[in-house]
């Protein structure tokens, strides 16, 4: 358990949501990913939400994914609602707000969303409400699932971000990588579906891109926490399950992590 309180205030965070990524495909490729999982392994969490909608209200309420065990000194949240009744851990960290982004810019943060899938695109009014949880939210074409190099567009913005920042403003940063949502099988030649091996390889690609993120945030020179997970999986079959927004294993068991960088 991380002292969320010694944390917040110290400083920046960096939330990475890997849209779609299920477990299994991102533990058969950890090897393979150096910046995400260079200091250790991925582990198995079950998502609040099976669409990345009802997820990401839940994410930014304080509910991160839930431990995959039944022992429940390990069921302790790095976020909570002050006063809600409901019993928290000495390192959670609480907030007044309606939200954990809003309790963040009230202690000083800086919040910054760069979104991914639909839901953050700001087109209609449903897709303004996840980046209307921020101070300053950002949605281009090229950050999206149809652009087989969306990965590398959002982080270049965060670049561009991270320079604009002054080195003593508080950051929290927001990014919701769209490449492994489908379609992802333009990431393995010849392909015509997306399938795990197509999942595998989108990974490796954000991987690489995520790599210069990281560096820019140590370059910054401040301490940053990072959060990395899935909002929800896939299933491609298993069952006779398709898709997710549903209630399969495939989309409900998905891979988080947390370091410091």
């Amino acid at each position: 358990m991380t002292d969320m309180n010694a944390v917040v205030g110290s400083h920046d965070l960096l939330m990475i949501t890997l849209d779609t990524l299920r477990y299994d495909a991102a533990v058969l490729e950890e090897a393979n990913c150096p910046n995400l999982c260079g200091t250790g392994s991925w582990e198995k969490r079950h998502t609040p939400g099976s669409f990345t909608y009802a997820a990401h209200h839940a994410f930014f309420g304080g509910f991160l994914p839930t431990p995959a065990t039944t022992d429940k000194s390990r069921h302790v949240r790095l976020f909570h609602s002050r006063n809600t009744g409901m019993k928290t851990h000495p390192d959670t960290w609480l907030f007044d707000t309606p939200d954990v982004v809003s309790g963040l810019a009230a202690a000083g943060y800086r919040t910054l969303c760069i979104g991914g899938v639909i839901f953050f695109s700001k087109k209609v009014p449903l897709a303004r409400v996840l980046p209307g949880y921020f101070q300053h939210s950002y949605w281009r074409m090229t950050f999206g699932v149809t652009n087989p190099r969306s990965t590398e567009h959002q982080v270049n913005h965060a670049l561009k971000l991270l320079k604009d920042t002054p080195l003593d403003q508080r950051l929290f940063l927001f990014l919701n990588v769209s490449a492994i949502h489908g379609p992802n099988h333009y990431f393995v030649p010849g392909a015509r579906k997306d399938s795990i091996d197509t999942q595998r390889a989108a990974l490796r690609y954000v991987d690489g891109e995520l790599g210069r993120l990281f560096g820019a945030f140590r370059e910054r020179g401040n301490p940053v926490f990072c959060l990395a997970f899935s909002d929800h999986g896939e299933a491609f079959g298993e069952d006779g399950y398709h898709g997710h927004r549903l209630a399969h294993e495939t989309v409900w068991n998905v891979p988080y992590r947390e370091f410091f960088l």
